[in-house]
């Protein structure tokens, strides 16, 4: 165990460099996609930043990086933005670079236009633009390009030249063995010389009050005044002095950023004292550096040997990132006596709060983890431990509770000699006895972990354990034990809740949103504003914390959110810093945040901690949305670039459009994110995403327009970008096709129609013909009701017939019976003649034609031979009569019917099987 401590101590006594930095955003190869090396930055009006790279031109838009290889296949070193044109240099080429309506840069030469000499076996080393001139330097020449005459003129020397500048809209340059001149009247004019200046190499050209100044590779600042040199001497000169200086700028703000070979990078305050230094070990992605530019927004771009860094110079935030994991994740910090104090959970650390470049060393005895830091009224600093509790003075600990795990301490009201503790166990009292502070007493009767609690002025206690509630404590008057305990029924339980004492409130926060208590009431109820902080998808952690300015502080995924009191109102106001959780890097659960001094703020993080500056926060910064690119890959896999400034026609395919959009904002802890949609597919917007693209599959024809905006921190973009563009109809549906289904339609109409009508026609013709045929056996039925009738009348006119003759037969009989006379011959004769008369025989040949119209007429033409006599038979055999009721009606006997039967036969020439009658009826 020995071992084991002085190996612990021996660890945590290394210091931890204690400078709090700017944040950096790094850029490795992999992330641009170009070579190791970057030369120059320059930055266009829509702020995107341009590098010359080993390889080529890099543009990066705030998204992502694009890569275009150099000209000629060699190392890029120059470039310089003039408006809407980038003009680069490399090894004997030089010309611009403009975006085309795809979004993409094309290139133009501008060697073709050098008439008088070509750059042959010359770098171009540096560009600048001045009036209506691009100035290109190479080793010893300088070339003058007149952007509207395109005409170049020509500056040559014998040495070589080491750069050129830009001062106050006046030109500079530094050569070799012979000193700084400066171009008057279209002439150089040697305006400084000596050693420092012919031997030496000059950095950078700077003006300060209106008189010039120059930083040196080796021997730092000098002034110049009559051509002659003066060192400005400085509180940087103690590393200048050591350090080879590659390029330096100066700032804005007046002060100096520098660039060296082996040192990384150095700010130079404009009085001239170091105000940080970042190296590969603080920060930086490579100690060499090659170029620095400053753009519009003040953030410091580094083109290193090996990397591209961005330094937010001016941001409001300030980082101390614990690179070799010797101070550990931030969980306290205090600044008491001028002196800050952090507790991580390596134990607790200090520095000079003042000394910005001191390192921060740790304090013996406070190994381990530290959960909280409490100054009580300016005079006493307590240090809540995993071992029990400390007092700091200075450098030391004096332990003075050996109750393990002191969560936090709170003041007993009108008891300045208590304090409060919560502890692992439950809840103590510390003393002040005679200036010295110790452990008291335990409270007895609660026994349950105490991270968050408070205590009021009627010694009524509020411990939250997020996973069993919120508990009422009721202590008594000496503090020495629980005499009442309630569960505070109106609070759900949740994990990482908390719970503080806020505007003489209980506040307590979870993911079920924040309650306040209520006097009145005496419970808690949902403060509707705070609650809105704690949204669903934005909850991580219900911590809550009041600092010393009363300030309530809360986190979310998205925000660090403090709570002041509107001085009119009264009214609490809810304000943001947007710092989103994965680059603020808390402790969940644990998160903390003090004051460090005036509106400096530290906030624990899990390798260090961040410092915020509010006075700084508030940004007036308008931000643009940049459509840059839209691409349609088609099935066949080939990518085709649209017109990102017209409205275009697309053929209808199958494909993807994907269009890629960013806001040019290079601030590390600023999150950006999108939200598009596609009107034509739907009015409803997206998702907030950090994704810079959307894309569309398979679109339908119609009209469409996309539109994209940002969110930039809490600050939506200043614009809307929006494109419009149509996918025409299939060769399916186009118009000439849709004549042709039009005339097909009216072709199937008019022959639908005429069959429809055929069919109607026909069908009313079967109707037609059907009622004919109706109407014509209705006829027939009335002629078979004649036919009927008239064979009635015809069989009533036969039976007449033979009835009267039957009767006259008798009569006739009787009267041959009875003796002759004359009276009695005169009656037969009567009656013979009545029975001969052919008046019944035409009654009969009226009746019988009208029942069988053709019988007779077919009969003669027949049989032509046959007599009247014959007919009449035929008519009576037709009737189907037997002999016997033929023989009255011809007034002859049955065998002569008989007879007479036989001779038709032979009229008719009937055969021996045929039988008369039948031959009759079918005829």
């Amino acid at each position: 165990m020995k071992i084991f401590l002085l190996l612990f101590f021996l660890i945590v006594n290394l210091t931890v460099y204690g400078q709090e930095m700017p944040p950096i955003a790094q850029f490795s190869s992999e992330d641009y996609g170009g070579d190791n090396q970057n030369w120059m930055l320059s930055q266009a009006p829509n702020n995107f930043i341009y590098v010359a790279n080993n390889r080529g031109l890099l543009e990066f838009n705030g998204a992502s990086w694009t890569l275009y290889d150099s000209p000629n296949n060699t190392i890029m070193r120059a470039v310089h933005v003039v408006e809407d044109r980038i003009y680069t240099g490399c090894y004997a080429e030089f010309g611009y670079w403009m975006t085309n309506q795809f979004g993409v840069l094309e290139y133009t030469s501008l060697l073709p236009q050098l008439k008088s000499r070509k750059v042959e076996d010359e770098q171009v080393w540096n560009i600048i633009n001045y009036d209506v001139w691009v100035l290109f330097q190479t080793n010893d020449h300088i070339y003058f390009y007149n952007t509207e005459t395109e005409k170049f003129k020509t500056i040559e020397v014998q040495n070589i030249i080491y750069k050129l500048f830009k001062v106050n809209n006046r030109i500079y340059f530094h050569v070799a063995n012979e000193g700084l001149y400066r171009i008057d009247a279209g002439q150089p004019k040697l305006i400084a010389a000596g050693d420092i200046v012919e031997k030496g190499r000059i950095v950078n050209v700077f003006e300060e009050d209106n008189q010039l100044s120059i930083i040196t590779r080796n021997q730092g600042f000098f002034s110049i005044n009559n051509g002659k040199l003066k060192k400005w001497n400085i509180e940087a000169d103690q590393i200048l002095n050591g350090t080879s200086v590659f390029t330096g700028i100066k700032l804005k703000d007046g002060s100096y950023m520098v660039g060296t070979i082996s040192n990384g990078l150095l700010h130079v305050t404009k009085e001239g004292a170091l105000d940080y230094q970042i190296t590969q070990k603080r920060g930086l992605s490579n100690n060499t550096v090659l170029s620095l530019f400053e753009d519009n927004a003040q953030n410091v771009w580094a083109g290193l040997d090996n990397g591209i860094d961005c330094v937010n110079a001016k941001s409001a935030i300030k980082t101390l990132y614990d690179y070799e994991g010797v101070m550990g994740t931030v969980y306290a910090s205090q600044v008491f006596k001028d002196v800050l104090y952090i507790g991580t959970n390596q134990g607790l650390f200090y520095r000079k709060l003042e000394d910005r470049n001191a390192d921060f060393k740790p304090i013996e005895g406070t190994e381990g983890q530290v959960w909280s830091l409490y100054k009580y009224n300016d005079s006493t600093l307590f240090c809540g431990h995993h071992l029990g509790t400390f007092v700091i003075e200075g450098a030391k600990a004096q332990q003075i509770s050996t109750v393990l795990g002191t969560w936090d301490f709170k003041t007993i009201p009108n008891d300045p000699r208590l304090i409060l503790q919560g502890n692992y166990s439950g809840l103590n009292i510390l003393q002040n006895i005679d200036g010295k502070w110790q452990l008291r007493n335990k409270i007895e009767g609660f026994k349950n972990s105490s991270r968050y609690f408070t205590i009021d002025t009627a010694n009524q206690a509020w411990v939250n354990h997020e996973y069993k509630g919120v508990f009422r404590l009721k202590l008594n008057q000496q503090f020495t034990e629980v005499t009442e305990l309630n569960m505070e029924k109106a609070l759900p339980v949740g994990k990482n809740s908390s719970l503080v004492a806020y505007n003489n409130k209980i506040v307590f926060a979870s993911e079920d949103g924040v309650f306040k208590s209520d006097d009145k009431s005496a419970s808690f109820e949902r403060d509707s504003i705070l609650s809105t902080l704690f949204t669903g998808d934005n909850y991580i952690s219900g911590k809550l914390i009041v600092d010393e300015t009363n300030k309530l502080w809360a986190f979310t995924k998205a925000n660090i959110i403090y709570i002041t009191t509107d001085d009119v109102s009264n009214k609490p106001k809810v304000n943001t810093i947007s710092i989103p959780s994965y680059l603020r890097k808390g402790p969940l659960g644990y998160e903390n945040i003090s004051l460090i001094k005036e509106d400096r703020y530290l906030l624990g993080t899990a390798n260090g901690y961040i410092t915020i500056d509010l006075s700084q926060i508030a940004s007036t910064e308008l931000y643009q949305i940049y459509l840059n690119s839209i691409t349609l890959l088609g099935q066949d896999e080939q990518n085709q670039l649209l017109d990102v400034n017209a409205e275009v026609e697309l053929a209808y395919k199958k494909g993807i459009i994907n269009f890629e959009y960013s806001v040019p904002e290079f601030d590390k802890f600023l999150e950006v994110k999108y939200q598009y949609r596609l009107i034509g597919l739907t009015e409803k917007w997206s998702k907030w995403s950090n994704e810079h693209r959307a894309s569309f599959e398979n679109l339908s024809y119609g009209n469409y327009t996309f539109e994209v905006r940002a969110l930039i921190g809490n600050e939506p973009s200043q614009n809307l970008e929006s494109y419009s563009f149509t996918i025409n109809r299939p060769w399916y549906l186009s118009n000439m096709a849709v004549v042709f289904y039009v005339l097909i339609l009216v072709f199937l109409g008019v022959i639908t129609h005429k069959t429809y009508k055929r069919y109607y026609h026909k069908k009313m013709k079967h109707e037609q013909l059907e009622n004919e045929q109706t109407i014509m056996k209705i006829k027939n039925e009335k002629l078979n009701q004649d036919i009927e009738s008239k064979n009635r009348e015809l069989a009533i006119s036969t039976m007449s017939i033979i009835k009267k003759n039957e009767v006259l037969n008798s009569i006739k009989k009787e009267l041959k019976k009875s003796r002759a006379t004359s009276e009695i011959s005169s009656a037969v004769e009567l009656i013979d003649k009545n029975l001969n008369t052919t008046k019944d025989w035409q009654f009969f040949e009226q009746a019988f034609n009208n029942a069988d119209k053709d019988f007779l007429d077919k009969l003669k033409q027949a049989h032509p031979n046959l007599t009247p006599n014959d007919l009449r038979f035929c008519a009576y055999l037709r009737l189907n009569l037997s002999s016997k009721e033929i023989a009255p009606l011809l007034n002859i006997s049955t065998k002569s019917v008989e007879t007479k039967r036989y001779r038709l036969r032979k009229r008719l020439q009937l055969e021996h099987d045929e039988g008369l009658v039948e031959y009759i009826l079918n005829f």
